[in-house]
């Protein structure tokens, strides 16, 4: 009886015998009555009318897990029917979602005690955007920046509304929409984004509030990636960025934003900015975590927030450097940045921990096949000037003034090379194991053990010491012998 008056749908549904029903499939009751509450729920998610509920149902109910099976109904009608719903009830349901997610965030107390509720809200209203704006909703990203200045806690869930539309467009969004219509979306961010600009560098320099101020920064790391250029070096974006990073509560999320800043590669037009953004960063750092700190044994002791700043540090080293090296090669000054950088980045790979290692792994590789190969084609000047960036004028007679600069970077590298022959020594990955064993029939055979990680990074570490070893042959059966005197000392036992 209960079922039926559920499942009829031509009058208000019963929310309290709604949330009932709910309760069963999520409570503690008998395997059978799951089942029959199961049974109803499916029905009515499959029901075409059931979406026309929605709102009479978040109105009256005060259960999170109705809210969110009403929103998961109408996240449905949205992704597959929303174009084929007349104008009047697309307007509405928009209206209506926008007013509940200000209505709730717009004082703390709510905000807070309803933040899973606006989350999902925030998806919803995502998700409807992505079929009415900006043709039919022109006036939206003007709309929430003059909803954000009206108290903080809407700002900062404007923020997260304007972080999942850029992940949305920018990261989930192929299978789910046209390439024309990521296309569109994608120019309609670009042309409006002065207006968000503002509204975050307004934050930034006017709020106290921690919450919103990580959610602005954290809304910024998702925007950085694509955003016009302008806006990033033309502005004081990077320098309210480099602010915020000594500060414990914003460092991590700080320096995720200048490591997306850092992995821009748009040719030499910004270098002035990136060796100014590189040399007070390095300041900054040094008094955050001074050269002579023992990262690894910090790292194996530190808190979950200490360890991301070692592994958010690895990635912005090795994308700065991958992009911006040849920059830091220019004066002694940005010179010592960069070595002290590299320094940071070998203390770095002797972390305790496979992704972080992958990570300095994967850049070492990169930079000594660089050295190598420059090295290796040093008879060749204009091949060596083109791999290397090297500015020198390729005439008869010449060749030697870009032999003198390929033995001057080398040099300028050879200390950060010694150590990190040690490092790949010291850390080298087990080879592909080869095991004596009997068969079923009584055969000994070879058994390969394969741990495919492990043979990746061995191949890789491999490599790159081959190629250290070219570069000198000398200094790499200096080190080898070191660490082979430690082991029979018993001092380097691993």
């Amino acid at each position: 009886m209960a079922a039926e008056r559920l499942r009829n749908l031509s009058q208000p549904i019963d929310v309290s015998l709604l949330d009932a029903t709910i309760a069963a499939f999520y409570g503690t009751g008998s395997k059978q009555e799951r089942a029959q509450a199961d049974q109803i729920l499916r029905d009515l998610q499959n029901n075409p009318d059931m979406w026309l509920q929605v709102v009479h149902i978040l109105q009256q109910t005060k259960s999170l897990n109705t809210k969110f099976f009403a929103l998961q109904v109408l996240e449905g009608v949205i992704k597959y029917r929303w174009n084929a719903l007349p104008v009047e009830q697309r307007d509405g349901m928009k209206n209506y979602i926008s007013e509940v997610i200000v209505q709730l965030s717009s004082n703390e107390a709510s905000f807070q005690a309803e933040r899973l509720y606006v989350n999902k809200l925030n998806i919803i209203l995502v998700q409807i955007l992505k079929h009415e704006w900006p043709a039919r909703w022109r006036s939206f990203i003007p709309d929430l920046v003059a909803a954000a200045k009206t108290s903080e806690t809407i700002c900062e869930n404007c923020m997260a509304i304007l972080k999942l539309l850029s992940e949305e467009v920018f990261d989930f969004s192929r299978g789910e929409m046209t390439q024309q219509k990521i296309k569109e979306l994608k120019q309609s961010l670009n042309s409006e984004f002065q207006l968000i600009h503002e509204l975050c560098l307004y934050v930034l320099s006017a709020s106290q509030r921690t919450e919103l101020i990580r959610a602005t920064l954290s809304t910024l790391h998702a925007f950085l990636s694509w955003i016009p250029l302008g806006y990033i070096f033309e502005s004081t974006l990077l320098e309210t960025l480099l602010n915020f990073f000594p500060v414990p509560s914003y460092r991590n999320l700080t320096l995720q934003c200048l490591t997306e800043v850092a992995a821009l590669n748009f040719g030499d037009y910004y270098n002035v900015q990136y060796v100014k953004m590189c040399n007070i960063f390095m300041i900054q750092l040094q008094n955050i975590l001074p050269p002579t700190t023992d990262i690894p044994e910090a790292y194996a002791h530190g808190s979950s927030e200490e360890q991301a700043f070692v592994q958010n540090l690895a990635l912005f080293f090795t994308s700065f450097y991958k992009f911006h090296i040849r920059v830091l090669e220019t004066s002694q000054e940005n010179i010592s940045a960069l070595l002290v950088g590299l320094e940071y980045l070998i203390n770095i790979s002797y972390v305790d921990d496979t992704e972080v290692f992958k990570v300095c792994l994967d850049y070492w590789n990169s930079l000594v096949l660089e050295l190598f190969d420059a090295n290796h084609n040093s008879d060749n000047p204009a091949v060596t000037a083109k791999m290397t960036g090297l500015q020198v004028p390729l005439l008869p007679g010449m060749v030697d003034g870009l032999g003198a600069q390929l033995l001057q970077r080398r040099q300028l590298y050879a200390g950060t090379m010694s150590k990190l022959r040690m490092l790949m020594i010291c850390r080298m990955a087990k080879p592909e194991e080869v095991l004596i064993v009997e068969d079923e029939n009584g055969n000994i055979v070879r058994e390969t053990m394969k741990d495919n990680d492990v043979l990746v990074q061995y191949k890789i570490m491999r490599e790159t010491l081959i190629y250290l070893s070219h570069l000198d042959h000398e200094d790499t059966e200096k080190q080898m012998l070191k660490k082979l005197r430690k082991q029979v000392s018993g001092a380097g036992h691993s």
